[in-house]
């Protein structure tokens, strides 16, 4: 029997398949480029053993029937299936995944999935003879029958692999529903997303749902996010003046971005106000609130110093006759009393 090269190389292939595996856990997890090189230059050396001792990987030859132990020959065969598996799934994980988003992982999954199914038959079909025709054609009906039962499961997996194909967001990202939710998102899974909102709640949306829904990503292309503030000053001032103090205060908040810079848009004017409107930009929607807050306080203070007044809010005024004469009312008196 130790004659036999078919002995032998079923020996060899054995050897290496089970060295592999050892190697190959060792390395840990954390390793994944080195795990792969390793799968590769094993699976290759089983491959070469192979063709050397003239053995195809899913038939052992009736010549070797007699000679060699059944349980060598379905142990080599076996190990250089789930060895090619390894590899397989090693170059989805490493080379077509690569440097992808966490939600990837779904994807990922889904592959490797498909790539140990497809293995599993094969082990089944060409090592252990296995009819696998009429357990595909079992496991199709039993197929329809759970996708039935799950088909809203099913509707929320399908929605997240679409949506980790066209990256509409990652993990981190902060994004707008259209129904006005919005929130960073910290997790992307087979069933749904979840993000945490500026409330510190946590909003699970199911991927079918969030698949459906418009959404705005905040974060992309970068995270800065823009504010608009209006407000309405005297008339009585100089346009230029207030566009002036109102720079100077923009400049003078730390929590708005200068790069690119504020601007001051001064958007009509008439007898009573001037109404300006300030753009600027945040770090990231989080930080809205505080520069909003920061500006406020920094315009009433230049306000202040250079003897600048607010005007009331256009709703305050109500404009009577026809002689030119002008009057100003309250407008939430006139609604109390329905009168003038």
């Amino acid at each position: 029997m130790l004659d036999d090269p078919a002995f032998l190389s079923l020996s060899a292939i054995n050897l290496l398949g089970i060295a592999g595996i050892v190697v190959w856990q060792v390395q840990g997890r954390n390793r994944p480029k080195a795990r792969l090189i390793i799968q590769i230059v094993f699976f290759t050396a089983m491959t070469a053993v192979l063709g050397f001792g003239d053995i195809l990987p899913y038939r052992v030859g009736e010549t070797y029937a007699h000679n060699v132990p059944a349980f060598l020959a379905t142990s080599a065969r076996v190990l250089w299936w789930i060895h090619l598996a390894w590899s397989m799934i090693g170059v989805v994980r490493i080379i077509v995944l690569d440097r992808r988003p966490t939600q990837a992982r779904l994807l990922q999954d889904l592959m490797v999935a498909v790539v140990y199914i497809g293995i599993a038959l094969s082990i089944l079909a060409f090592v252990f003879d296995v009819p696998i025709g009429t357990l595909v054609a079992t496991s199709g009906v039993v197929a329809v029958i759970f996708g039935l039962a799950l088909q809203n499961t099913l509707a929320d997996v399908f929605s997240g692999i679409a949506l980790t194909l066209g990256r509409p967001f990652s993990i981190g990202d902060w994004i707008q529903l259209a129904d006005g939710t919005e929130g960073r998102v910290v997790e992307n899974n087979w069933r749904s997303t979840q993000v945490l909102t500026p409330a510190n709640n946590l909003v699970v949306l199911p991927n079918s749902v969030l698949a459906k829904v418009g959404l705005t990503n905040l974060t992309r292309p970068d995270e800065t996010h823009l504010i608009i503030l209006t407000m309405r000053v005297s008339s009585e001032h100089r346009p230029g003046l207030v566009e002036d103090v109102m720079q100077t205060a923009l400049k003078g908040c730390s929590c708005i971005v200068q790069h690119p810079p504020p601007v001051v848009a001064l958007k009509s004017i008439d007898a009573v106000a001037i109404e300006a409107e300030l753009q600027f930009r945040v770090t990231s929607p989080s930080g809205r609130t505080p520069a909003r807050n920061e500006l406020i306080d920094t315009i009433q203070q230049s306000f202040e110093s250079n003897e600048l007044a607010f005007a009331p809010p256009a709703q305050s005024y109500v404009h009577i006759g026809s002689s030119g004469l002008r009057k100003h009312a309250d407008l939430a008196a006139i609604r109390s009393t329905g009168t003038l």
